[in-house]
């Protein structure tokens, strides 16, 4: 961390302060007391102006990491939340709402996806089977997560790394079986599906949130894309 990177220096300007009040305690010279002030001063500035570029670079890296999505969430990652969003009974949202949507009627779908209830467990099937596809795509989130210094992106890309080697441990051993039917067998492995595919809607909805209020522009190109090619696959059933 940059405090203690810079710790030595702020214990010499603590040091200095306390030699020159030693100094003026002996001496009883006031010239000494003003000259004990001026390293806290100058710590005291430091401190201010650390937190100033601190808040800077993490507005940055954060402005950077948007933009990094909108690519991913646009090319890579758009079959994956399609699905998720296409096997959704409850709420029900579509991608053409998301597009239509106001910034208050965005945040109250967020809201709502704090509670989902999937269509079918053959639907829930489908979306694992593109969380594994997407695999790749996780794995780069995960370094970049590293790169920009993100440790809760970097806990969520492990978290469903590890969720995608449980199905293709599973899917390697039962090839003809659903990974969702074990899962339903298996509360650990139920609840792991449901918070990795739960958190999808819920990320994807944070985003469009964010895009929406910072970059306007950004979200109606990303849904316009989501909208064609949600209209390209079949009619929900």
């Amino acid at each position: 961390m940059q405090l203690a990177k810079n710790l030595g220096y702020y214990l010499g300007f603590v040091a200095a302060s306390a030699l020159f009040l030693v100094v003026e305690h002996f001496t009883h010279i006031e010239f000494f007391l003003h000259v004990a002030a001026i390293p806290l001063e100058v710590l005291v500035a430091v401190f201010i102006v650390e937190k100033m570029l601190q808040r800077r670079e993490t507005k940055e890296r954060r402005r950077q990491l948007m933009f990094i999505k909108s690519h991913m969430f646009r090319t890579d990652m758009r079959g994956l939340f399609i699905a998720n969003f296409r096997g959704l009974k409850n709420p029900a949202i579509t991608m053409h709402q998301i597009k239509e949507a106001s910034l208050e009627d965005l945040r109250t779908m967020r809201r709502e996806a704090e509670a989902i209830e999937y269509r079918s467990p053959e639907a829930m099937e489908e979306i694992i089977r593109e969380y594994v596809k997407a695999q790749p795509v996780w794995t780069s989130f995960m370094e970049r997560a590293i790169t920009y210094n993100f440790e809760n992106i970097f806990l969520d890309m492990i978290y469903i790394l590890h969720f995608i080697n449980d199905v293709k441990a599973f899917k390697e051993r039962y090839p003809d079986r659903l990974f969702i039917h074990e899962a339903e067998r298996n509360e650990r492995l139920m609840t792991k599906v449901r918070k990795v595919l739960n958190d999808g809607v819920q990320k994807f909805l944070d985003y469009a949130v964010e895009l929406k209020e910072k970059q306007p522009r950004v979200f109606v190109d990303l849904m316009t894309d989501y909208e064609i090619s949600d209209r390209m696959h079949l009619p929900r059933s």
